[in-house]
């Protein structure tokens, strides 16, 4: 396992209004693996990982103290673009999100945004890599220009992957991405993500234990807006430290 760290999380509280969302909470997510947030439901795992791309920026009631990191620089500094920022690191949602376009069109949007490609060439090379990296071209080859709505729940979540990859990030956070999904295409979404750690740091929040001991290096707990415990997966789930890990794990609590 690589021990390159891409994303430190420095004491970082999240406030929507007043209520307090995250504690103080500490964490170190390496480059080419996949982390898994685990934890109750709203424990603050999504909360969490919208600091990776400053999505909380949206809300006008989200207030945060402490640090996200990437590569060693502090995203929420003045001088962070968001908008950039958002290409270096992109997120796929729990439930398909594809814009009402044709698959192609899905695909071409963001390096048409962000001005990526010199030709309409080097664009068909962009959305045919991306939607192979997806895991997704062979299926759709023949319906390009149609609709990407019109495409299976599983094969829609797979296009906006490829869609969140045809703007080169470095980083894919991942919110539930399997939940809407049946369990052929959430097996297809595993393998994806195991091929994608190769080029991309993956952070994946994940109700499904079994999900985060399949695809995941490292996993971390999270507890009413803490963080418990994180270490490497087979730790986790065959040693935890923490009684409350533990708990969660064998089903106690959750």
């Amino acid at each position: 396992m690589s021990e390159s760290l891409k994303i430190a999380v420095k004491n970082l509280d999240v406030f929507y209004g007043k209520k307090q969302a995250l504690f103080d909470v500490n964490l170190n997510i390496f480059a080419n693996e996949v982390t898994s947030l685990i934890g109750p439901s709203g424990c603050g795992k999504s909360t969490l990982i919208k600091c990776f791309n400053r999505m909380n920026d949206l809300v006008e009631i989200c207030k945060y103290n402490g640090q996200v990191l990437i590569d060693g620089e502090n995203i929420n500094d003045a001088s962070t673009d968001p908008v950039s920022l958002r290409t270096r690191v992109g997120m796929v949602f729990q439930k398909p999100n594809p814009f009402p376009k044709s698959v192609y069109e899905n695909i071409a949007y963001g390096p048409k945004l962000h001005g990526m490609y010199k030709n309409k060439d080097d664009l068909d090379e962009i959305v045919v890599s991306s939607l192979q990296k997806a895991g997704l071209f062979n299926e759709v080859k023949d319906r390009l220009f149609e609709p990407g709505t019109g495409l299976s729940g599983g094969q829609q979540q797979r296009l906006c992957i490829a869609r969140a990859l045809a703007v080169n990030p470095e980083i894919i956070l991942m919110d539930e991405p399997c939940s809407a999904l049946d369990p052929i295409a959430t097996a297809k979404i595993e393998e994806l993500i195991e091929e994608l750690k190769e080029k991309y740091t993956i952070v994946i929040v994940t109700h499904s234990m079994q999900q985060a001991a399949r695809v995941s290096n490292r996993t971390a707990y999270m507890h009413m807006g803490e963080l418990v415990e994180t270490g490497l997966t087979k730790n986790i789930f065959s040693n935890p430290e923490h009684a409350k890990t533990q708990d969660y794990i064998t089903g106690r609590i959750g």
